[in-house]
């Protein structure tokens, strides 16, 4: 009777020994922590901010910086410069900022594997302070070129920090808010728009004699992190697989946790990655090499082409027409555009406030459908504009509508899904992918814009509607839900896409030269869930 009793406690302790990964299920409002928070707000302020800060910036100096294009040319040459020159000077300041997107893109998987994420994001402020200098400083040395040269390395620091900071904040956050922190990217992009937005208004920055505190304003949010972001840890899933240094995993994990057991935490980790700690660093090449990884780096390139190709850029060029043909003073637009900056930061919000209720997949795949629909209405209404007064105040919503789309879904959910589809080993190298194809996306799209324009007109936002389409309808029959999934559950839910067996995913992680099949095994058999059965099994044959 005794040994029965025995036996059922055992048994009842080895049910809760198998299940090392389930653990106590915990509200998601209790994992958010104030340092997790500002550890987040703080990384995304000198990135993310600074992003979408550069995209609108340009907009309200354009005329004062294409005059001193002029005026340089003019004192340089004895001869004003032409009108045409003065247009490509002008799409040289504006495009330069994507190719040096790219540029920061291909630096980062050097950077974060050598630095940690952390110290990228702190030493990428450098490109910041010297790129606001330029820009800054260009009206009174009279050198265009500066602005130019600004442009371009701020774009390296963009490249650069869309790459590394959705990597930090998928590393620090707990699975079950996972997706709500990482929308932090997308909201502050927004943020940083609409304050490009607001500096630029006349009242403020938006004067000939005041347009260079525009760019100087760069320096304000690189400093802060700078300044706040060193008394906040290194990624812990960084410290613990890469560096192997388990007193400063623990350390991070109490201070983004708020707890003092973090033992579970790890125990975590070192289950979903396995032996992570022990695998070299995957190559962007053998990455894409991998089979158990195709459809993943398929899915990122698509989400990302899309992410650049819908079409937001040509909704910020026809804007002002748009408006100018519902009747609105031109001196009252840069007002009444306010309201698209507003609009993106709710849209990013509430986008950032649902997405571990509704998952990733409804809110991207809603996204892209969404802004099919809005484009094609767009369409029509702009075809049909001098029939009625009214018809312009229709473009106008679905301006609002398809901008709305955008940062609902597809314009901060990318950044997450990259980091959830690949293992710490791959997550550099898959950025880097990821980040490549954004760029370079970017380029096209302000490269090929205007002639898309010059040749269909109004009818140009069907081409984009299409793309919405057809992204929609590739992430519906390839995209799995990734929301409160470990790495391994999602690496999984690709398994069967990917047509490939475990026990060949497993060569392809470990190379020969860095892992034999017998070191595997022997690894295997000293790994947790192996310790606790051969534990539990002499407990048993004892009773």
């Amino acid at each position: 009777m005794k040994q029965e009793i025995e036996v059922n406690q055992l048994e009842k302790e080895n049910k809760k020994m198998d299940q090392p990964i389930n653990v106590k299920s915990e509200s998601s409002k209790t994992e958010f922590t104030w340092k997790l928070i500002m550890a987040a707000l703080v990384g995304a302020l000198g990135s993310s901010f600074l992003y979408g800060f550069n995209l609108s910036v340009v907009n309200a100096p354009s005329s004062y910086i294409r005059k001193l294009y002029n005026e340089s040319w003019s004192l340089r040459y004895n001869q004003e410069m032409s009108s045409s020159l003065i247009s490509i000077m002008w799409s040289v300041t504006v495009s330069i900022f994507a190719i040096g997107g790219l540029v920061g893109a291909l630096l980062v998987t050097p950077m974060v594997n050598t630095l940690g994420r952390k110290k990228t994001l702190l030493i990428n402020n450098l490109f910041a302070l010297v790129a606001a200098l330029l820009m800054s400083l260009a009206n009174l040395a009279g050198a265009p070129e500066m602005i130019i040269i600004g442009r371009f390395i701020m774009g390296v620091d963009g490249g650069i920090a869309l790459s590394t900071l959705p990597m930090y904040l998928n590393e620090i956050s707990p699975k079950r808010i996972r997706g709500s922190l990482g929308q932090i990217t997308a909201i502050l992009i927004c943020v940083g728009v609409f304050t490009g937005q607001v500096l630029g208004l006349p009242e403020i920055f938006g004067l000939e004699s005041r347009w260079p505190f525009l760019f100087g304003a760069i320096l304000v949010p690189a400093v802060i992190q700078v300044a706040i972001l060193p008394f906040f840890p290194e990624s812990p899933r960084y410290l613990l697989l890469e560096k192997q240094d388990t007193k400063k995993a623990e350390k991070a994990f109490r201070t983004f946790l708020g707890k003092k057991d973090v033992s579970q935490d790890i125990e975590d980790v070192l289950a979903e990655t396995r032996i992570q700690r022990n695998i070299h660093l995957v190559s962007v090449i053998e990455l894409l090499k991998m089979r158990s990884v195709r459809w993943q780096i398929i899915t990122a390139v698509v989400t990302m082409a899309s992410y650049q190709l819908c079409g937001l850029n040509a909704i910020w060029f026809y804007t002002n027409n748009i408006f100018k043909e519902a009747g609105i003073q031109p001196t009252t637009i840069p007002y009444i555009t306010l309201s698209t900056g507003a609009v993106e930061i709710v849209a990013a919000v509430v986008s950032g406030m649902t997405i571990e209720k509704l998952g990733r997949r409804v809110l991207l795949i809603g996204g892209f459908g969404l802004m099919t629909l809005f484009f094609s209405i767009l369409t029509v209404s702009l075809a049909l504009q001098d029939r009625a007064p009214w018809v312009p105040y229709i473009s106008i919503i679905c301006i609002l509508g398809v901008i709305a789309s955008f940062c609902i879904g597809p314009g901060g959910i990318p950044f997450v899904l990259v980091g959830e589809f690949f293992q710490q080993s791959q997550r550099p190298a898959a950025f880097m992918i990821a980040g490549s194809v954004n760029w370079i996306c970017n380029f096209a799209v302000g490269l090929l814009f205007p002639l898309i324009q010059d040749g269909l007109g109004n009818y140009c936002f069907l081409v984009f509607a299409t793309i919405c389409l057809a992204g929609a309808i590739y992430l519906f029959f390839v995209l799995p839900e990734t929301k409160n999934k470990t790495f391994n559950e999602i690496d999984q839910a690709f398994a069967k896409i990917n047509k490939i067996s475990p026990s060949v995913k497993e060569l392809e992680k470990y190379p020969p030269e860095e892992k034999t099949v017998e070191q595997l095994e022997q690894n295997d058999l000293h790994s947790p869930y192996n310790d606790q059965n051969n534990l539990q099994m002499e407990h048993l044959e004892q009773a």
